[in-house]
């Protein structure tokens, strides 16, 4: 099994793969370009955005900087915007539904080590997914851990530390991130 297969499966893995790290590099240079691109040439940073990411529709908009690992692994619905400072470690898919706006200064962090401190010494690490639902507001300086799902409509308050899973229609603020408000779809 090659390293980017286990990467993408969830185990453990050697980032330092030559293979992993051409890819990254890859994304690097097309951040680079994204980056130092005007926000108003839009039908190329549009372009940029697409060669980038893992899949994503004509109505999103990416202040910059952004940055990312792979960009690959990154799937974003229609209506997505995500402010300056953007940072999503996409080791593992990330997938965000429509109608999602992210803060300025956002962690999405599907990247994790092991625990054993032998593992982490040598080097290896392991991803989970990360899943936000359609129609979620993440506040500024919000941080995301790795294997977190959130449902529709979530609201995370500014600078919370999302270390769970939630469900649909709440507000969820706090380190570690917790339930603030139920129901808002009522």
């Amino acid at each position: 099994m090659s390293e980017l297969s286990k990467m993408l499966a969830g185990q453990l893995y050697d980032p330092s793969n030559v293979q992993l790290t051409a890819l990254r590099m890859d994304a690097r240079l097309k951040l680079e370009t994204l980056n130092q691109t005007s926000m108003a040439q839009v039908e190329t940073r549009q372009h940029l955005i697409k060669q980038l990411l893992g899949s994503s529709t004509e109505r999103i908009h990416i202040e910059s900087p952004f940055h990312c690992d792979y960009g690959e692994n990154i799937h974003v619905g229609d209506n997505f915007y995500t402010n300056f400072g953007c940072v999503i470690l996409d080791v593992a898919e990330v997938r965000i539904g429509k109608n999602c706006f992210i803060g300025p200064q956002v962690g999405i962090y599907t990247a994790t080590h092991p625990l054993d401190p032998v593992k982490r010494a040598n080097g290896l690490e392991y991803a989970k997914p990360i899943t936000i639902g359609d129609d979620c507001w993440l506040g500024g300086h919000v941080t995301i851990n790795p294997g977190v799902t959130l449902g529709n409509n979530v609201i995370v308050g500014a600078g919370s530390v999302v270390t769970k899973s939630f469900a649909d229609n709440l507000i969820i603020a706090g380190n570690p991130a917790r339930v603030i408000k139920t129901n808002l779809a009522t």
